[in-house]
């Protein structure tokens, strides 16, 4: 069987745009802003970030998400799998983050960042 030049230049083509959407994937465009958002109420909120045993003030976390999510962005396609990769636990120690609010229980930071991005979510409905 014989390939045409053709075909070969279709397939490597073909094979090119897909490994430059994995070397390039990210949450979609239209789901950026849940991102940016969930980073703003990170950063605006009084809480402490506890990441392995030691307490962050909201600018450190964000600043440690913000630095997770640029290394993991190949894994990451959607706001789930940000919130999955970036802010829940430690990729070295394996130990979940947790965040401490005034008035509130500490809880996983995991648990607080999906409950936001739900409210977020469908307030964007309204």
């Amino acid at each position: 069987m014989c390939i045409s030049g053709d075909k070969i230049k279709h397939l490597w083509m073909a094979g090119m745009i897909l490994s430059a959407s994995t070397l390039f994937a990210d949450v979609a465009p239209n789901k950026q802003h849940e991102i940016q958002h969930l980073l703003d109420f990170v950063k605006n909120s009084a809480c402490m970030m506890n990441r392995n045993s030691s307490k962050h003030k909201t600018v450190d976390a964000v600043n440690h998400i913000q630095r997770k999510y640029n290394h993991f962005r190949k894994e990451i396609h959607s706001t789930e799998d940000f919130i999955r990769l970036s802010a829940s636990k430690s990729t070295m120690s394996g130990k979940f983050y947790t965040v401490k609010c005034p008035g509130f229980k500490q809880q996983q930071t995991r648990a607080w960042l999906l409950k936001e991005l739900e409210m977020y979510r469908v307030k964007r409905r309204y």
